[in-house]
Order: C-alpha cells, then sequence, then structure tokens
C-alpha cells in the first residue's frame, strides 16, 4: 500500500516539469497572438473585401477582434485563479469572516469577492453558506455584491480594455459600494426578514477538519484546467451573444443617439441606465464588450459603468434567487442600497473622465 503511494507520489513529481513547459509553451503563444489581435481582425476584413468605414465592415472588424480578446482574456484569468483556489477553501473563507468586528468583516467579505469567480446568481449559495457559519448579515451582503461585481475577469477586461486607471478606480469604486452596503444592511438590523429556514441556520455549522492534503503543482494546474472549462464552458456563449450586440452596436447605431441616451450632459442618464440594467442578466465577460461598443458611441464612461454595475449586480435573476432566501423588504432595501451606490460611481466616473 505504501509502495502505491510512493508510485503515485512519483508519478505526480514525475508530470511536474511537463506540466510547467505546457503552462509556459501556452504562455509564449499566448502574448503574441494577443498582441495581433486587432492586426488579424483587419487583414481578415480587408481580405474579404470590406472596408471599415462601412458600417457591416466596421461591425465585423469589432466582432473579429473581441470575440478572440475577450475569450483569451478569460481563459487566462480563470486558469490562474483556478489555481489560486487550491489553496483557498470555502470552509476556510467561512472560517475566516466569521466572527469578525463590523467594518473589518465587510472589507475581508468584499475583498474576497474580487477572488471568487461567481456570477451574481452562483453567490448565492456562498452566501446562504456565510449566515449558516454565523457570519453577520451585513458581511454576507457585502461579499454578495463584491463577488459579481468587482471580480477579476471583470478587472481583467477593464484592464484590457481601458487600461490601468480606469481597472484600478472601478475597483476601488466597487469594492467602497460593497463595504458601504453591507454596513448599512448590518446596521439597520434586518435579520428579522431573512425567510424562516435561513434564520434557522444561521450558527448551525458543523464543525469540520480542513483537509490537510497538500496538492502537487499538476494537481493545482488540473484544477485550473477544470476550472476553465466548467466557466468559460458555461459563458462563452454569452461572451458571443454580447460581442455580437456590442459590434452591432458599434456599426449601426448613429453616435448622436447614444452620446444624447448615455452622455454625461443629461443627468437623469446615470439612474436610467441603472434601471435599465436590472431587467437584464449577464455576466461580467459577456457585459463588457457591450460597454466599450457603447463608450465607442459617445456614451459618457461612468453612465456605461453604472448600467454594467447593475447588470451584474442587480439582475432580475439573482432578485428571483435571493427571494427564497430573504422577504421583500429585505430585498428592497439591498436593492436601493446598492442602486444608490452604483449611481454614485457613475456620477464619480463622469466627472473625474
Amino acid at each position: 500500500m505504501q509502495q502505491s503511494g510512493q508510485q503515485h507520489s512519483s508519478g505526480l513529481l514525475a508530470s511536474t516539469p511537463a506540466w510547467i513547459a505546457g503552462v509556459a509553451a501556452a504562455v509564449a503563444l499566448f502574448v503574441p497572438l494577443y498582441l495581433n489581435l486587432e492586426a488579424g481582425a483587419d487583414w481578415l476584413v480587408a481580405a474579404l473585401g470590406l472596408s471599415r468605414a462601412t458600417p457591416f465592415g466596421e461591425a465585423l472588424a469589432f466582432l473579429l477582434y473581441e470575440i478572440p480578446k475577450v475569450l483569451m482574456l478569460l481563459t487566462a484569468v480563470v486558469f490562474v485563479m483556478g489555481v489560486v483556489h487550491t489553496f483557498i477553501s470555502a470552509e476556510r473563507t467561512r472560517a475566516m469572516l466569521s466572527g469578525r468586528r463590523v467594518g473589518v468583516g465587510n472589507a475581508m467579505a468584499a475583498t474576497l469577492g474580487i477572488v471568487t469567480p461567481f456570477c451574481s446568481c452562483s453567490a448565492v449559495p456562498l452566501f446562504i453558506g456565510f449566515l449558516q457559519a454565523g457570519v453577520p448579515l451585513g458581511v454576507t451582503f457585502s461579499f454578495l455584491i463584491s463577488a459579481p461585481m468587482v471580480n477579476e475577469v471583470a478587472l481583467a477586461l477593464l484592464f484590457g480594455m481601458f487600461g490601468w486607471k480606469v481597472a484600478m478606480l472601478y475597483m476601488s469604486m466597487g469594492l467602497l459600494v460593497a463595504v458601504i452596503s453591507g454596513m448599512i444592511i448590518g446596521k439597520l438590523g434586518l435579520e428579522r426578514f431573512l425567510e424562516e429556514w435561513v434564520r434557522q441556520l444561521q450558527n448551525s455549522a458543523v464543525s469540520s477538519e480542513f483537509s490537510a492534503e497538500a496538492l502537487s503543482w499538476p494537481e493545482r494546474f488540473r484544477e485550473g484546467v477544470k476550472h476553465v472549462r466548467e466557466i468559460v464552458g458555461r459563458v462563452w456563449l454569452y461572451i458571443v451573444l454580447g460581442v455580437g450586440l456590442g459590434a452591432g452596436i458599434h456599426g449601426y447605431v448613429p453616435e448622436n443617439f447614444m452620446a444624447a441616451l448615455m452622455g454625461r450632459e443629461a443627468w437623469w442618464s446615470v439612474p436610467a441606465a441603472v434601471l435599465l440594467g436590472v431587467p437584464m442578466y449577464s455576466s461580467a465577460a459577456g457585459i463588457i464588450p457591450v460597454v466599450q461598443a457603447l463608450l465607442g458611441k459617445g456614451a459618457a464612461l461612468g453612465t456605461v459603468l453604472a448600467f454594467m454595475m447593475s447588470v451584474i449586480a442587480l439582475s432580475a435573476p439573482e432578485m428571483i434567487i435571493l427571494r427564497k432566501v430573504l422577504r421583500p423588504q429585505l430585498i428592497a432595501v439591498f436593492a436601493g442600497v446598492v442602486a444608490t451606490g452604483i449611481m454614485l460611481v457613475g456620477f464619480v466616473f463622469n466627472a473625474v473622465f
């Protein structure tokens, strides 16, 4: 039995150089390909006898450039975070947050949201798990807001499309919204508006031993590949649809129309963008190409980011799922507080950029 375990360990160790070589080769291929995507899209459009001066040519160039760009960024980020997640279990996360002071716990929960690749709907089960572990209600809401809105996918795509200044300001403002919203909800003492079965779960978690088994690097790399298959495999179609919508906006929607609808001159554009985003549902990867297309048509950055944040943090499907654990009064408070924070972000971005 011991000999078998040693053989298994040796097999894993023997495969470590192969995995490292494979990852290095992937990076060496990824970088030049990513840097030449735009030139490749232009070449393909020209090879088809089209011009970017025409609406169809411009839309096609946007499509050919953005689809591989978004998918490559998403694949790289999800693989890296899949490896990172092998060091952090959900049980450890809940244990880390329980018993923390108000403010400190909110900041920790919001920060943890950055490294969890969950959309608003898939973050709900962890929200329930936090409550079960005795994490305060306000702290759990800080995580619920931050996880979809300020995750690594959104930051990577914003960085790739708009630069580090926009990405960092977005992260800072998003974390601020998550922390302050969670603190406000916690201060209001709204636990009575949890559904009865959820209140019975609070502080009922059974302590369990964390696995002390150290994973090898090949196993961690396999987890990264597994994350890519699960997450990219689940959202790639939404990305294609989002880029397709963005391409249509980019090529065919008149600039004057979008500038009038989402321009910074119209004070009502930010609240209108938030209201428009709530009925929709998309991941950050699916909505950011639409954001880029809207900006290309003259829409104000703050207005468009407010639209994006409402889509991924206040979606109608999320509200439907939350109704299973929260009463309507608490859902209304949650939506109102977060919407106010998102509008503040929109106004700040419009004032700065």
